[in-house]
């Protein structure tokens, strides 16, 4: 009986360890874990309560003891500030990426899937809505609202559902011309059901990608309207809202003002750099 010789095809590297191959990727994928992990716990984690002052210690210097990032003007703490800060940052980006990624996608799925009828109507409202910039959304939410965190993230959220719409259509457009997609209709499954088990499985990568990229820009937006005042109000700590309180003593105390800008560039910076090593790790032509 003669052998037979098995060909075995290379094993592709799962997701962590293509992106762990890029020392950029990798430190900001710890990096983004670490500050994830700080916000949660960050009542844990602070050494005082976010609230407390003590105003013999106002402006204090970084370094100071007790105080290894200094105080604000009223005597708080700077790194407990910073923890609650990146806490709020970040559930703000959180929920305005989930709900108007959200809203988005399905409008997406609607256009690319009932393109016939709704692909027009549907991409004439996000021309619409892309023509506005967020600012504006905050400030005409935060008129009816008045200002806060909930304006700040219905007007990130709806400045997000125009993008993510494109993004899914696109994808959406290239999965319908699939070969499955026609066998599955062919079986007579419904339009719901097909693009449950179908469409939006292989659309994933992308939405991944974009909502990690638009995390990031998303904290820097909300960041701008709470230096604006539209967002979190004082004494409530976010890291825009912090700088915006730092600003009036630039020259005397900067680092009110320092910290909490480096903080919103380290985050916006480690997002961003995750969602390109994202796009490359989840790109089949890029697979190794």
């Amino acid at each position: 009986m003669s052998a037979t010789t098995v060909t075995m095809a290379p094993a592709r590297p799962g997701l962590l360890r293509r992106l762990t191959r890029d020392p950029g990727a990798a430190a900001a994928l710890i990096f983004v874990v670490l500050v994830l992990l700080a916000a949660i716990f960050a009542p844990w984690l602070s050494p005082t309560d976010p609230f407390d002052n003590d105003l013999a210690s106002s402006m204090a210097p970084p370094g100071t003891e007790g105080l290894p990032l200094g105080a604000d003007a009223q005597g708080r703490n700077l790194v407990t500030r910073l923890l609650y800060g990146l806490r709020a940052s970040l559930a703000m980006g959180f929920f305005a990426v989930i709900l108007g990624g959200g809203i988005g996608a399905a409008l997406g799925f609607l256009a690319a899937f009932y393109q016939r009828w709704l692909d027009a109507p549907i991409m004439r409202l996000v021309d619409i809505m892309l023509s506005f910039p967020a600012i504006l959304f905050g400030l005409a939410i935060a008129a009816i609202l008045g200002p806060g965190m909930l304006a700040v993230v219905l007007a990130l959220s709806v400045a997000t559902v125009p993008l993510m719409a494109r993004i899914v259509r696109g994808s959406a457009l290239v999965v319908m011309r699939a070969d499955y997609i026609e066998a599955a209709r062919a079986t007579g499954m419904g339009d719901l059901r097909l693009i449950w088990r179908h469409l939006a499985p292989n659309c994933l990568s992308a939405l991944f990608v974009f909502a990690t990229l638009r995390f990031g820009q998303v904290i820097l937006l909300g960041s701008a309207l709470s230096f604006l005042g539209l967002g979190a109000q004082p004494p409530n700590p976010e890291l825009g809202a912090m700088a915006s309180e730092g600003r009036n003593f630039l020259f005397f105390a900067p680092h009110i003002a320092v910290i909490p800008s480096v903080a919103i560039f380290a985050v916006v910076l480690a997002f961003n750099m995750l969602g390109d090593a994202l796009r490359d790790a989840l790109d089949p032509r890029l697979r190794v």
